[in-house]
């Protein structure tokens, strides 16, 4: 597994920014550089079940199972990556998936220059990577047009 790091200067409170990426219609919205139907199932309390879940080629539900292991409300949210979603089963034991599990997904919020520095740390595979180097800058200015309005 790799660590990537991104980061973008919102000017927004805290609360707008957390509020902008974790509500529903605006995640779906920053989140469809990753898929056009990219969407969550359940919610944000610590400790909950979450699958992050889009639309495949197929036409088939793929995407990840997981599991909100901190949240420190419009401070700082833990994803703890558990599996995978493939043809709408979810898959958290194969020997593919436990190759990778499990793995994390942070966002940290700063107060920074009267608005709010988001961090996103992400453990990731190398297979992965290039696409999460190109994609999350992307999601993220969408992010900041959405938060910022």
């Amino acid at each position: 597994m790799e660590k990537s790091h991104y980061e973008i200067l919102i000017n927004a409170s805290r609360e707008k920014v957390w509020d902008t990426m974790l509500e529903d219609a605006t995640y779906r919205e920053w989140t469809r550089i990753f898929n056009a139907d990219s969407h969550y199932i359940g919610d944000w309390s610590q400790g909950s079940k979450i699958l992050f879940v889009g639309s495949g080629e197929d036409g088939e539900q793929g995407g990840m199972v997981a599991r909100i292991k901190e949240n420190r409300k419009y401070e700082f949210i833990s994803i703890e990556h558990l599996g995978m979603i493939k043809n709408g089963i979810e898959d958290t034991t194969s020997e593919e998936v436990r190759s990778w599990t499990p793995a994390f997904e942070n966002y940290t919020f700063t107060e920074k220059d009267g608005g709010v520095l988001l961090e996103v740390d992400m453990e990731i595979s190398a297979d992965f990577k290039a696409m999460f180097d190109d994609l999350w800058p992307q999601s993220l200015k969408v992010l900041k047009v959405l938060a910022e309005k």
